[in-house]
């Protein structure tokens, strides 16, 4: 089986208008069997929105705004990417986080090519993987999990073919400890980020006050003005989410000290939620922290880019 680590950037203004953020760059690395680099890809690609990229982008990535300008439509690019895709029979495609697939998946359907490969292709996010084998429960960065494993960070983060070549470092250091049983293929989601996090730290929260949380509270007392439910997609997506995180068990204290020993060190990118609080009758109120994400889900007020 051969490996595709791959990354992405993208530019858009994901607050400041509904146009469509767009994929910018793409970088893969295939590894065969043993784990060794034997190809890799790498293209920019120039957007149909927001052609010009802004500040935030360039200085975050260092893309020349010349690469975009004389890069190739979305439709050309992915036809080589999958091009270069299909000399690997049976690939796992490997990612950090989920906003990669998502946005190649999005793009495709926004010039509507068929989305076949990306649905049946299955992908292992690395970064879930990653959380799992070191015990922790809130996202880091690559560069982060790279310090975690004593590995140097070559390279520039958040330009795409180096990225999946750091990735691909991470991938190997920890393989032998990965549950692979957790590989997935893509689907769609109707939550967001926010309030996925938002069910996970309620759960914690009442957990902490030690009352056995239920979804009919949670809805009354957290999801009241915060999230809409009207989608019955979404609803039932939500409470299967909340479902999911009653299944698992707490965190050792022993593993939470440490956790908080790295968050304090700065070892680790905190995602965990925006500020929510939780009032009831048995619970005492408590604010939930508010913190900048990681790499898969990094944004600001006005631009969004992986």
């Amino acid at each position: 089986m051969d490996y595709i680590v791959l990354d992405i950037e993208f530019n858009g203004r994901k607050f400041a208008s509904e146009l469509p953020m767009e994929v910018i760059e793409i970088g893969a690395v295939r590894l065969d069997s043993s784990l060794q680099a034997v190809d890799e890809f790498t293209a920019f690609i120039k957007p149909v929105y927001f052609a010009k990229l802004n500040s935030f982008i360039q200085k975050k990535t260092g893309i020349p705004q010349e690469a975009i300008n004389t890069a190739e439509r979305f439709p050309s690019v992915i036809k080589n990417f999958l091009s270069w895709l299909s000399r690997s029979p049976d690939p796992l495609i490997i990612t950090w986080g989920g906003e990669d697939l998502k946005r190649i998946v999005l793009d495709t359907r926004m010039h509507k090519m068929d989305d076949h490969y990306w649905m049946t292709t299955p992908y292992y996010d690395l970064l879930k993987g990653f959380l799992r084998y070191r015990g922790l429960t809130n996202d880091v960065s690559v560069e982060a999990a790279l310090l975690e494993l004593g590995l140097s960070s070559d390279g520039s983060a958040h330009r795409a073919l180096d990225d999946a070549r750091m990735t691909a470092d991470i991938f190997r250091a920890a393989y032998p400890h990965l549950d692979f049983s957790y590989r997935q293929h893509y689907k769609d989601l109707y939550t967001n980020a926010k309030e996925r996090r938002l069910i996970k730290n309620a759960v914690r929260l009442l957990r902490s006050q030690k009352v056995e949380p239920t979804w009919e509270a949670f809805v009354e007392k957290v999801l009241k003005d915060k999230a809409a439910l009207e989608n019955p997609k979404k609803a039932a997506e939500m409470q299967e989410y909340f479902a999911s995180e009653l299944f698992k068990k707490p965190k050792p204290a022993a593993a939470k000290a440490k956790e908080k020993e790295r968050t304090d060190s700065g070892a680790s990118d905190d995602t965990d939620l925006s500020a929510n609080q939780v009032d009831d009758s048995a619970v005492n109120s408590a604010a939930l922290e508010k913190n900048a994400g990681a790499h898969s889900e990094t944004s600001s007020e006005e631009t969004s880019q992986e």
